[in-house]
């Protein structure tokens, strides 16, 4: 650390040096990938310029639980400092991880399924309501039911999604689709490299094909019936001129089976 940042931090009565073993990560931290490329890039500039901002932790028994600050602690733990300035906030477990998820999602470098988890986390655990979320993150609460949206995407689908760089559009593009055509519609845009207008598009002609297709199987039912009854109205019509006729349907696995018998 340069002597600079040392002597900021000596001059602040709210910042303390801590033991890095001391800290504790917060278990309610949003972010699951940690490029190992961004810890080595703040690594180099700690070791330059020292930690400008002060991680922020709380008392939690006789260590300290990590509040905000995850990428420069494990910064300063590849460079091996043995202690890390912190300022210390006297705030319970929940006060905590609420502030850890905001800070996190008011970053704007989570993944798309994180802040969207961290949103959801914010919702269901501690009870928030999507338009305090919004309030609390100055945004819409449209945003916040969007980004909530996402999340009904399958695990296999947002892997796919993040693994090819696709976009939150792409996202609620695919929303509009069901089951097994909303992973081959996936596969395909992968594939093909679409765009989000293209995406959109795209989705829009599958959705289009599924709103024909009912009108299509209404008209093979009505043929059908109207074949149906042309059988029955011709064995009713042979049996006005007194011919012994019966017939006999039987329901198969793949297929009905209509036999007109004609007795001697």
């Amino acid at each position: 650390m340069n002597t600079l940042a040392v002597e900021c931090i000596k001059e602040s009565e709210r910042v303390c040096m801590l033991d890095e073993s001391r800290i504790m990560s917060n278990k309610r931290q949003p972010r699951k990938l940690f490029e190992d490329r961004a810890i080595l890039s703040l690594a180099d500039s700690i070791h330059r310029h020292g930690i400008l901002q002060p991680l922020s932790v709380r008392k939690n028994g006789d260590d300290y639980e990590l509040v905000a600050g995850e990428r420069r602690l494990r910064a300063a733990r590849l460079l091996k400092m043995k202690r890390v300035p912190c300022i210390v906030v006297d705030i319970d477990e929940e006060t905590s991880a609420v502030m850890s998820i905001i800070e996190n999602i008011q970053r704007q470098d989570l993944n798309i399924f994180e802040e969207a988890m961290a949103i959801l986390t914010l919702k269901e655990l501690y009870e928030m309501t999507q338009e305090s979320i919004a309030r609390t993150l100055s945004v819409s609460q449209s945003y916040v039911a969007n980004k909530l949206r996402i999340l009904r995407l399958t695990s296999e689908e947002q892997n796919n999604i993040l693994e090819h760089g696709l976009s939150e559009r792409h996202c609620r593009a695919l929303l509009r689709l069901e089951g097994e055509m909303r992973t081959e519609a996936l596969d395909y845009i992968i594939r093909h490299d679409l765009n989000v207008a293209a995406t959109e598009a795209y989705v829009d002609r599958l959705c289009a094909d599924i709103k024909r297709q009912p009108r299509v199987i209404n008209r093979q039912l009505k043929d059908l019936k109207l074949f149906y009854n042309s059988i029955d109205r011709a064995v009713n019509t042979v049996k006005k001129l007194g011919v012994n006729v019966v017939t006999e349907t039987v329901e198969e696995d793949n297929c009905k089976r209509v036999t007109i018998i004609v007795r001697k």
